[in-house]
C-alpha cells in the first residue's frame, strides 16, 4: 500500500530530526557583599517599622525617633535611607493598591478589570496585615493632609499603573493607538474611581454608622464595595439623585 506523500517525506527525513539542546543554564547572580547585605537588611527594616507604625496609628501621629528605635537604628542613620518622613509612607511593604494591580494583571479570562480589582478590595477587608487592609490604608491617609497629599500622589501612580498593565494586554500592533490607550486609561481610572471613594471618609462614616460589631461592620463594607462595582459597570445608571 503506498502511504500518502506528506507521510513518505516524514519519514525519510526521521534522519535529519535531531534532539533540541537544552537551554544554557543562566549564570548564578553575583555574591551579595556583607556591606550591602547589611544595608539592605536595615533599609528593609526601617520601611517595615514605618509601616506598621503608620498603620497602627497614622501617618501624622508617629515620630522619625519612634520609626527609628522601631527598626533599632539611630535617627541619623535612618535619614541616610531617606530625606524625609514622607519618603517612608508607602514606600515599604505592598499596600491595598499594590493588591489591586496584581489582582488586574493576573485576572482569569473572562474576567473584567474592574470586577477583579473589586475582589481584590473584598480580600483587603478581612486582611488582617495592617499593610494590606483596607483599615490600615485608611488610617494612614486619613491622619492628616501631609498622608492625604502623599496618598493622592500614589493613585495617580497605581492608575498609570493598572493602564500600563492593561495595555500590555493590547497586540502590539494595537497599543500605539490613540484609542486604545485612551479606553485603557478610562478603564484604570474607572477602577480608581472605585479604590478612592471605598477608602474615603464619607464611607468610612456611613459603614460606622450602619454596623454596631466589627462582623457587622465588614459585611456592610463588602455589601457596599460590591454594590460600587456593580453600579459603575452599569456607569453609574442608579445612582441616586
Amino acid at each position: 500500500m503506498e502511504l500518502p506523500i506528506t507521510l513518505v517525506r516524514m519519514k525519510s527525513a526521521d534522519h535529519l530530526i535531531r534532539p533540541a539542546r537544552a537551554a544554557e543554564p543562566e549564570p548564578p547572580p553575583a555574591p551579595e557583599g556583607l556591606r550591602e547585605r547589611k544595608k539592605r537588611l536595615t533599609r528593609e527594616a526601617i520601611f517595615a517599622a514605618a509601616d506598621r507604625l503608620f498603620a497602627a496609628r497614622g501617618f501624622e501621629n508617629v515620630t522619625v525617633a519612634e520609626i527609628a528605635d522601631a527598626a533599632n537604628v539611630s535617627v541619623k542613620t535612618l535619614f541616610t535611607y531617606v530625606s524625609a518622613k514622607q519618603e517612608l509612607l508607602f514606600r515599604g511593604q505592598p499596600t491595598v493598591l499594590d493588591a489591586v494591580v496584581r489582582a488586574v494583571a493576573n485576572r482569569r479570562l473572562g474576567q473584567t478589570p474592574l470586577v477583579a480589582a473589586a475582589q481584590a478590595l473584598l480580600a483587603a477587608v478581612d486582611e488582617r496585615d495592617g499593610n494590606l487592609s483596607l483599615d490600615g490604608f485608611q488610617a494612614m491617609i486619613s491622619s492628616g493632609p501631609a498622608a492625604r497629599s502623599l496618598a493622592r500622589a500614589r493613585w495617580e501612580e497605581t492608575e498609570t499603573r493598572l493602564a500600563e498593565v492593561l495595555l500590555a494586554e493590547v497586540p502590539a500592533a494595537q497599543a500605539c493607538s490613540p484609542a486604545v490607550r485612551a479606553a485603557r486609561r478610562l478603564t484604570a481610572a474607572q477602577i480608581m474611581v472605585l479604590v478612592r471613594t471605598v477608602t474615603s471618609e464619607e464611607v468610612a462614616d456611613l459603614i460606622t454608622k450602619s454596623a454596631d460589631s466589627d462582623q457587622t461592620r465588614r459585611e456592610a463594607l463588602k455589601n457596599w464595595i460590591r454594590d460600587a462595582a456593580g453600579r459603575l459597570a452599569r456607569g453609574l445608571q442608579s445612582a441616586p439623585r
